[in-house]
């Protein structure tokens, strides 16, 4: 499968207040994924998928792994991926979207050095594997997908914000090498992508705060001028265009969440003027925030057509 250099999606994922991720399952998943020339791309979460059937590559930055059915997948956020089914065939696959920080707050909100300590281990690799290799996360993630599918009584939501600490554990003891590898290989993370992939994270959590490219640069531990050119290379876009759709998304999701005024989530998203707001928002969706108002569906694909593409999801 060929990579467009310079080319590269954020597919992004909002999981629901009080709750600590998302299940994407069903028979809308039994699709044939991808082709030669999709783009690579990248989530906000992490991404847990099951194969139930068929066959083809799941690619991991520029490495390529069979997979089949029985094989399980961990991918964490920032980290550019493709599925691709064999030719002309189609695949099964259903996964959970995990928003790892909202779970390690929850759960240790007076321990912060432990939270970072938690993220790293569990962001640290991506791997595809049996489920047999991995028979303790593979039972868990099956009986979350099934607590939300079945929703068996009001109870369901609990039952699955518990079992999600117990994933994280189980992904950190997999990544600390008590588990795995059979086929598909276990990928550390490395290579040009890895170096601004902490400006992405940086980003992610602080889009609403003022902030300069030198700062966003010190967190890649580079300079700004170099640190320029590998985003740029890397994600296909300029920091500053980049840090802007991230706002616009953020506040595309408050307009329809909340009943705050323009002027509010201007600011709430990190825009300094209502000006400024509404000339980003124009360029990246095509449209004003009052018109998206109106119509937010007839806007969702439209979020920006840039050379990273932020997409809701799929």
């Amino acid at each position: 499968m060929k990579k467009t250099k310079g080319k590269v999606e954020l597919r992004y994922y909002d999981v629901p207040q009080n709750e600590f991720l998302i299940a994407l399952q069903g028979d809308h998943w039994k699709r044939r994924y991808g082709s030669e020339n999709s783009l690579m791309h990248f989530h906000n979460l992490m991404e847990i998928g099951v194969c139930h059937y068929g066959s083809g590559v799941l690619l991991l930055e520029q490495e390529s792994h069979p997979y089949h059915a029985g094989m399980i997948s961990v991918i964490p956020p920032n980290y550019p991926h493709n599925t691709v089914s064999r030719e002309q065939t189609e695949s099964y696959w259903e996964y959970l979207f995990v928003d790892v920080e909202k779970i390690l707050q929850a759960m240790y909100p007076d321990d912060l050095l432990f939270q970072q300590k938690m993220l790293e281990k569990v962001n640290q690799k991506a791997y595809l594997g049996r489920e047999s290799d991995a028979a303790e996360l593979a039972a868990l993630v099956h009986t979350i997908l099934e607590e939300i599918r079945q929703k068996r009584d009001v109870l369901y939501k609990e039952s699955v914000r518990g079992l999600s600490l117990a994933l994280l554990i189980q992904i950190v003891r997999i990544n600390s090498g008590s588990a795995l590898l059979s086929e598909g290989g276990l990928r550390q993370k490395r290579g040009g992508f890895d170096q601004v992939r902490p400006a992405l994270e940086y980003i992610r959590s602080h889009y609403a705060q003022p902030m300069k490219i030198s700062e966003i640069a010190s967190v890649c531990h580079i300079s700004e001028s170099h640190f320029r050119r590998l985003f740029e290379e890397n994600i296909g876009m300029t920091p500053v265009e980049y840090l802007n759709q991230v706002r616009i998304r953020k506040a595309c999701d408050l307009i329809k969440k909340t009943g705050n005024s323009m002027e509010e989530i201007a600011v709430k998203v990190g825009f300094t003027t209502t000006s400024t707001f509404n000339r980003n928002f124009k360029r990246i969706t095509g449209t004003s925030p009052y018109q998206w108002k109106k119509q937010p569906d007839n806007y969702e694909s439209r979020l920006a057509e840039y050379n990273v593409l932020i997409e809701k999801g799929w």
